[in-house]
């Protein structure tokens, strides 16, 4: 992607400044960690919850460590990019931080932009939150909310959703069924699904793996009818998991385009 085409998709999602919180399914990490590689200032991803260790080929100054050293640590970090979380004993994990320790973090280490994934999803396409979920800390900004077209056409199990019985009871969609762009827009917007925990921040939904034209019609068809039942919402965001460039489309209300 150009510069351009970098600055158009973190305008488009919210994510140019501040605290921004991502959730949802079907390509989280791939948001966050495309987001700290395009954002042209001093950037940060890391946690309010549970997440996986950072790859070795993330481009970013890693940091695990205690909330105490994290807080020492990343403001006198000269890095440009970095990534943070603390120790967890569960094997292959990492803990999140606490909403006071990460807004200290930021202003402390003049972050331009922090990401954090605040909920899970086991590699899942679809969700919907858990009583306890998702982990928004009251001092994010923005939350980006993010879904797989990949999961339109196929039936509701647990081979595509984190937690179907709950994706069940936001959609009405029986197990087995199959999933239809309706039931994206309604977990987009229903207030027991992706919008849950948001609050009155600013928020934007993501449709990923857009990755070929059938992909692409679907998306929009969920673009449009997520616009329709929303209207917080500004556009949704097409985003591909395997071409170039990253950014597929910005469905807007206005046009629909």
């Amino acid at each position: 992607m150009t510069t351009v085409e970098n600055r158009i998709l973190l305008r488009a999602l919210g994510a140019e400044q501040g605290i921004v919180s991502v959730v949802g399914a079907g390509g989280k990490k791939t948001t966050l960690y495309h987001l700290l590689e395009i954002h042209p200032g001093r950037a940060a991803v890391s946690a309010s919850t549970f997440t996986y260790l950072f790859p070795k080929s993330l481009a970013a100054e890693t940091h695990v460590a205690d909330v105490a050293h994290l807080r020492s640590d990343i403001p006198a970090s000269t890095a440009r990019k970095l990534a943070f979380a603390c120790p967890s004993s569960k094997r292959g994990r990492l803990a999140g931080l606490e909403g006071p320790d990460l807004l200290a973090i930021h202003r402390r280490a003049k972050l331009d932009l922090t990401l954090l994934k605040s909920d899970g999803a086991r590699a899942r396409w679809i969700k919907a939150p858990a009583t306890h979920e998702p982990l928004i800390p009251d001092c994010a900004d923005a939350v980006i909310l993010v879904q797989s077209v990949a999961a339109i056409g196929k039936p509701l199990d647990e081979r595509i959703a984190h937690r179907p019985e709950r994706v069940s009871a936001v959609t009405g969609l029986a197990p087995g069924e199959t999933v239809r762009p309706r039931d994206l827009a309604v977990l987009f917007s229903h207030p027991q699904g992706l919008m849950k925990g948001v609050g009155d921040r600013p928020v934007v939904p993501l449709l990923h793996m857009v990755d070929d034209p059938e992909r692409e019609y679907w998306a929009r068809e969920v673009g449009r009818e997520t616009l329709a039942r929303e209207p917080r919402f500004p556009h949704v965001v097409l985003t591909s998991a395997r071409h170039d460039p990253y950014l597929v489309a910005v469905v807007e209300r206005s046009s629909n385009r």
